[in-house]
């Protein structure tokens, strides 16, 4: 669905995408993944043909984005972090007026409506602002405007960003509606958890993709266990496990600390000691199955 070859776009003398390579099949949810200022937006902007790169090249279902822009986007739909809507318009008028702005016609848009109330149960609301909705009915709305052409390629930039976690599931359960139905999706988020119900990831950092693969590949890939430390006194615990230098990549959940390791057996042994001689009690050391947030956090610390 998507090919992407040596895409560049600098603003002034900072990089925001740099020389990216990847592929999106068609059917699949593809995620990208990484923190603010990472480059994911600018990498959206370009594949939905509102920003040109500076160099590089863009291909949907094997037509040059720069060269067929128009009739790409009839198939395209994008939605921002912030979406267009029109507070002052009821939900169904909003609707409305995206459908006749990809000149679908009235009579048309009133056949497709009963499907989009159906998945983002808003038809109890259709008559209210836009302006008056919650943040994840307005999500919700949003993305229901943007599927009012019938695209076959979505793209999300954060689509649940400060949504609440309820409002957060659903949308998901809708994108996995849509995937059952054949279309492409490529979202764009910071939440770690979310990036688990991709097909595919990739992690982003500083303009480049730092790695990818399905979510278990990525796991697979940065190799020996994880180990959970849970202390007394985690602060304590983790000052003092940093200043020895051992363990590159510490991270902090709760009063627990995960480490990645190559030598189970040794590096507990080693951890254990570090700490009785610094009368920091060890509760329980265990082994867990990393989540993709470790697995980017232990990738960071590596390329970093």
């Amino acid at each position: 669905m998507i090919s992407v070859k040596d895409l560049t776009k600098r603003f002034g003398n900072i990089t925001a995408v740099d020389k990216l390579n990847f592929h999106v099949q068609k059917g699949e949810i593809f995620g990208i993944v990484g923190p603010d200022g990472a480059g994911k937006s600018t990498l959206l902007r370009m594949i939905s043909g509102i920003m040109e790169p500076d160099s590089g090249e863009i291909k949907i279902n094997d037509k040059g984005i720069k060269e067929n822009l128009y009739k790409i986007k009839e198939n395209l739909a994008y939605m921002p972090q912030r979406f267009g809507l029109y507070e002052d318009l009821t939900v169904e008028e909003n609707i409305v007026f995206f459908g006749r702005l990809f000149g679908v016609s009235r009579t048309e848009i009133k056949k497709r409506i009963p499907a989009l109330y159906e998945f983002s149960r808003l038809e109890p609301f259709k008559d209210r602002l836009a302006g008056k909705l919650s943040g994840g009915m307005k999500q919700k709305l949003g993305l229901a405007c943007s599927l009012i052409h019938s695209p076959d390629l979505i793209l999300l930039d954060e689509p649940t960003n400060g949504v609440d976690p309820v409002s957060r599931r659903e949308f998901w359960k809708i994108l996995y509606n849509l995937l059952s139905d054949g279309v492409t999706i490529v979202v764009s988020t910071a939440y770690l958890d979310e990036a688990e119900r991709c097909n595919r990831v990739s992690m982003m950092s500083e303009g480049r993709f730092i790695t990818g693969g399905s979510p278990a590949e990525i796991k697979k890939s940065i190799g020996g266990l994880l180990l959970e430390v849970i202390t007394a006194n985690v602060w304590r615990a983790e000052e003092v496990l940093i200043k020895n230098g051992r363990f590159k990549n510490i991270i902090r959940e709760g009063n627990g600390l995960k480490i990645f390791t190559n030598s189970e057996s040794k590096d507990i042994k080693i951890i254990s000691d570090l700490l009785a001689k610094e009368n920091v009690k060890v509760l329980s050391v265990k082994k867990k199955f990393p989540t993709l947030e470790n697995c980017f956090m232990e990738i960071t610390a590596r390329n970093g």
